[in-house]
Formats: C-alpha cells, sequence, structure tokens
C-alpha cells in the first residue's frame, strides 16, 4: 500500500516532487491550468510543512536533446500565480551541482521547478545513472503525476530505488477513486465505453466485462457492434473485419452475466456537419448513404432510466460525434443525468481520457461526476487492467 502526506516529515528536507506540468502553451502562455489546478494541493501542503520542494516533470519531447522552446521556465510564474504570488525559482537543469547549490538556498517551504526532464536521454530510457543523478539532490520523493505513471522513466520508477516514495494527493485521489469503481464498488457497475473504434477498445472491453453489470457501448464503436449483428450502418464509421470479435465480446459478456447495451435508434445524417439536416431512425432503419452520428431520444431515456438502477457509473468516450452540433445531443442528456444522480447521491461516477473529460466539460456535467481523471493512457491503461510502474513503484 502506498504511503501518503500524511506520513511524511519534511521539515527542512528536501523533496522532490513529480508532477505532471505538460501543460498546453501557446506563444509562452499556458492556455489550460487544469493540470496545475490539480498539482498545487500538493505543492502547497508540502511548503506548508516546511520542505524544500524541487519539481520536476518533462514537457513536450525533446527527445534527450535540449530544445529552448520546450523549457519549462514559463511554467514556474505559472506556479508561483497558482500559489497566491509565493516565490518559485527555476533552475536550468534538473540534475547536477547546480540543482544541490539551488536547493541548498532555499529556505523551509521555498520551493524551486527544475529543467525539463527529457533534455536527458537516461529519463525515457529509465537509466539507472540519470535516476541516481535525481535522487541525490533529495531526501524524499513524491509522486504526484498519475497520467505519467504508465511510463517506467527515471523519474516515475528509477528515482524510487534510492528515495523513501509518496503519493501526492492527486495521485491518492486518482487511486481512491480508480479503486472505489472497480476493485470495491458500489453495484450494480455500469461502464459507457464510446469512442470511434472498437480496435482501440479491445483490451478494455475484454477486462471490463468480467468486472461489471453491464456495458454500455457508443460512438463509432456500438456500429460495428450493430453490424455484427446483422444491422445495415448505412455510411457510417464502422469496423467489419471487427465483426467476429464483437460477436466474440458479445458471447463472452453473456458467460459474465454481463448486459451489453447498445442503441435503439439513432441520429442519422448524409454528412458529419455543423447543422446538418437529421433524422431519428429505428437501429434497422438506417437508409444507404446515411451515418449515424448520435444516439437517439429512447436511447437517451433507457440509458437515463438504467442508471437510476445503478450503484456505480465508469465513463469513457463519448455517445456521438459530440464535438459537432447537433450530434452532442445524446451525451450532453446522458452524462447530466449521471451529474444529477451523482448530486442525489445514488450514484458514484467516475469518468476518465481525453475525449471524455472534453465531452463532460462541454455538457456542463464535468463538475458533478464523482471523479474525472484527466490522465489520457494512463487512465486507459488501468481500464485495460494493466499494472502502471509508477504506481506499482510506490507499492515497493
Amino acid at each position: 500500500m502506498f504511503k501518503t502526506l500524511d506520513e511524511i516529515d519534511c521539515r527542512g528536507r528536501r523533496v522532490i516532487l513529480r508532477g505532471d506540468l505538460n501543460v498546453p502553451m501557446r506563444e509562452g502562455r499556458i492556455t489550460d491550468t487544469t493540470r496545475l489546478d490539480r498539482f498545487v494541493p500538493t505543492l502547497r501542503e508540502l511548503s506548508e510543512k516546511g520542505a524544500r520542494v524541487a519539481v520536476i516533470s518533462h514537457f513536450g519531447r525533446p527527445k534527450g536533446t535540449v530544445a529552448p522552446e520546450l523549457s519549462l521556465r514559463p511554467v514556474a510564474a505559472a506556479l508561483s500565480d497558482a500559489l497566491g504570488g509565493r516565490s518559485v525559482g527555476f533552475v536550468d537543469d534538473c540534475v547536477g551541482p547546480s540543482v544541490a547549490a539551488a536547493l541548498d538556498a532555499l529556505p523551509e517551504g521555498g520551493v524551486a521547478l527544475l529543467e525539463n526532464l527529457r533534455f536527458h536521454a537516461g529519463e525515457e530510457t529509465n537509466d539507472p545513472t540519470f535516476a541516481a543523478a535525481l535522487a541525490a539532490n533529495g531526501d524524499l520523493y513524491v509522486n504526484d503525476g498519475f497520467s505519467v505513471s504508465h511510463r517506467a522513466h527515471a523519474s516515475t520508477v528509477g528515482i524510487t530505488a534510492h528515495l523513501r516514495a509518496y503519493a501526492g494527493r492527486g495521485m491518492q485521489a486518482e487511486l481512491e477513486a480508480l479503486s472505489a469503481a472497480l476493485e470495491t464498488p458500489r453495484k450494480p457497475v455500469a461502464a459507457l465505453v464510446g469512442g470511434a473504434k472498437v480496435s482501440s477498445k479491445l483490451t478494455v472491453l475484454g477486462h471490463l466485462l468480467e468486472r461489471v453489470d453491464s456495458l454500455i457501448i457508443g460512438g463509432g464503436m456500438a456500429n460495428t457492434f450493430l453490424f455484427a449483428l446483422g444491422t445495415d450502418v448505412g455510411t457510417s464509421l464502422c469496423e467489419p473485419d471487427l465483426a467476429d470479435t464483437a460477436r466474440e465480446i458479445m458471447a463472452r459478456a453473456d458467460g459474465s452475466n454481463c448486459r451489453i447495451i447498445l442503441p435503439s435508434d439513432v441520429v442519422i445524417a448524409a454528412a458529419l456537419e455543423e447543422g446538418a439536416a437529421t433524422e431519428t431512425v429505428p437501429i434497422a432503419g438506417v437508409p444507404p448513404g446515411r451515418m449515424i452520428l448520435d444516439v437517439g431520444p429512447d436511447s437517451v431515456a433507457a440509458l437515463n432510466r438504467h442508471l437510476t438502477e445503478c450503484g456505480t457509473l465508469l465513463w469513457n468516450g463519448p455517445l456521438g460525434a459530440f464535438e459537432v452540433s447537433p450530434f452532442d445531443a445524446g451525451t450532453n442528456a446522458v452524462a447530466q443525468q449521471a451529474a444529477a444522480l451523482t448530486a442525489a447521491g445514488s450514484l458514484v461516477s467516475v469518468a476518465g481520457g481525453g475525449d471524455t473529460v472534453s465531452a463532460l466539460r462541454h455538457a456542463g456535467a464535468i463538475d458533478g461526476f464523482s471523479y474525472v481523471s484527466t490522465a489520457g493512457g494512463a487512465f486507459l491503461e488501468w481500464l485495460e487492467g494493466k499494472e502502471l510502474p509508477g504506481v506499482a513503484a510506490l507499492n515497493a
């Protein structure tokens, strides 16, 4: 079991704090502070406990060379703002004597941001020498970057061979939410898995169908399942070569007492275009030359009723082409129902994945979920049942 900040004694000690500060930036300005906002509580707590904090992160893909345009320097000012104006120093390397000198000069509670880890090739290769150099300037290690913990890098795995490791508050919240969703859930459990292609979610579907009571399949993925059942899906996005795989998944679900839920009606159009002329038809009524772009109102009503019977909802992927109106209606309505049931206390709702975060924010429902993970690859690998190296290292 991982150690948390409740167990850390860090006053006057040098803490190496791994975050994910790989934030979207344009012309030197951060355009979305979500990752910073989630990281700051751990940083503030360590500072208030009197630690000398060295923040480490990657930024972009410099591939082991120094790329000035991928410097973390602009993030130091943003961290200072997020901390209410508290000074955040910047060190132009992440290992070596310049780091040692900067940390020695920090007062208790002081914070310094170190330069991009990926300026060193040893970060991504988990090179033992580089990991030891990272650890040499710290007394303790805290990982608050769940979103990078699916990578066995020096800053997530190698460093833990040298320093006692703790989970930051963001990491702790993520792991507790995910555990509550699948390991010790309130039953019945439903998983809503959407997105464009079955091929990208095969492992996810296989892992979930033995662990949930119902599997709601939406987005373009649903078209492949409908096709596998003999439904004409017109010109819809579909993977006919995966029809046998879809039938196998449905058979396995039946053997695991997992109910597969597919749309009963759909919204169709001739093209995926803003304001396109649409029609709502039963799934058996999709004509040639038309594509399925959203679930229909009967499907939405059935899903919303189903959610009232569930104790836990795990959500990954949209139900339709939500980026283009009016094909956002289904995702919006079901997301809003999940948020309302969560607010009423009858549903635990956990969501994650890049498109999912965007879809829930678009629906105005993101703040209503029990927990929304901003991790992309790490969340998906967790859904696939894989052990995340950075998390395993905390438990070592």
